[in-house]
């Protein structure tokens, strides 16, 4: 579905997507109550969706149009994605599965429509209730019975949204430190610390090398280094690191989650959340070899199916469950017998 209040957009939207024979444009609307009208008799995979549209925003009517979509994933498409990150980490944020700025007036064509498709290739068909495979066709190990004493978050296509959504489902005190590595340009992080600090009430800090980890605080890897720890006595300090990694990603997630194993060992929890690639494979089975433990976010409410199904198919996961579940199996961890 196309949603865009220009009908020059539209239209040549469309006409980009014609020549592709794997994608087809099953509906076309002005604005956002057009849209969501649409969603009640039409299935979809994706929407294309504006953000700047008169009346209802794209941005106001993204949840909804997730809600009614019943697995569709939202690409944002708006020249508001090109002025500014924080448009972009709100989106991100309210649950699209990614964002691509529009190009300028009379440049349409050329690699803009090479970068759409690939877009959306990336993204995907949406999962439909019966489509994902079984959980108890994947085995599950159990998980390790000692008290929380690091979580570890690893996300990139649509993490933002489910890192939202398990840090809300967590009470208020956990006593543990919380690590982040999402794939985001550097530019971005501060809005995405905002965001997170905003919607849910934890302190939140990007990485900077000497940071003590302290309970109950967010820590956010930077745009460009991953996010590495060293001991202290009883103190845990962030040290930042560039070491080209194996994935090619920049933050890595393998490198957090394997400083969060050597650190904390049994009492760790990584999460592998939505993302293309397998970022955090390698992080999620050092994890387990210190007798740590891991999840996974689920394939219907992924925005990409990738990091968290190389995972769970490595058969390192405890749980594959949606970010809400997520966050309440680990605070579960919360009250376990002590880790020493």
């Amino acid at each position: 579905m196309i949603v865009d209040d220009s009908p020059v957009a539209r239209a040549v939207l469309a006409r980009m997507l014609a020549p592709h024979g794997d994608m087809e444009v099953v509906a076309i609307a002005g604005n956002a109550p057009e849209a969501l009208d649409a969603l009640a008799g039409t299935r979809v995979d994706i929407v294309l969706l504006d953000i700047e549209m008169p009346g209802t925003s794209g941005l106001e009517a993204l949840p909804e149009i997730l809600r009614r979509g019943q697995g569709a994933r939202v690409l944002v498409v708006s020249s508001a994605c090109d002025e500014g990150a924080a448009a972009v980490v709100k989106a991100l944020s309210l649950g699209a599965a990614d964002t691509l700025p529009k190009p300028g007036i009379g440049r349409f064509a050329g690699r803009f429509s090479d970068e759409l498709v690939d877009r959306l290739r990336r993204i995907g068909p949406a999962a439909r209730h019966g489509q994902s495979a079984p959980i108890d066709a994947l085995r599950l190990r159990p998980p390790s019975e000692h008290r929380l004493g690091c979580l570890a978050l690893g996300a990139s296509t649509g993490g933002l949204h489910a890192i939202t959504g398990i840090l809300k489902a967590l009470p208020a005190m956990i006593g543990a430190p919380i690590l982040v590595t999402q794939h985001l340009p550097p530019a971005f992080m501060p809005f995405f610390a905002r965001q997170i600090e905003g919607a849910c009430g934890r302190a939140t800090r990007l990485a900077e090398p000497g940071l003590v980890l302290q309970p109950e605080e967010v820590v956010l890897a930077p745009g460009d280094a991953h996010l590495a720890l060293d001991q202290h006595g009883s103190r845990v300090l962030v040290r930042l690191d560039t070491t080209p990694v194996a994935s090619g990603c920049l933050p890595s997630v393998d490198v957090m989650l394997g400083a969060t194993a050597e650190i904390y060992g049994r009492s760790a929890v990584g999460v592998v959340l939505s993302g293309i690639g397998r970022d955090g494979l390698e992080g999620a089975r050092r994890i387990v070899e210190r007798a740590g433990t891991i999840f996974v976010q689920d394939r219907a409410s992924s925005a990409v199916w990738g990091m968290p199904r190389a995972v769970a198919e490595a058969g390192l996961a405890s749980a594959i469950l949606p970010p809400a579940d997520l966050g309440r199996r680990i605070a579960a961890r919360t009250e376990a017998k002590p880790w020493r």
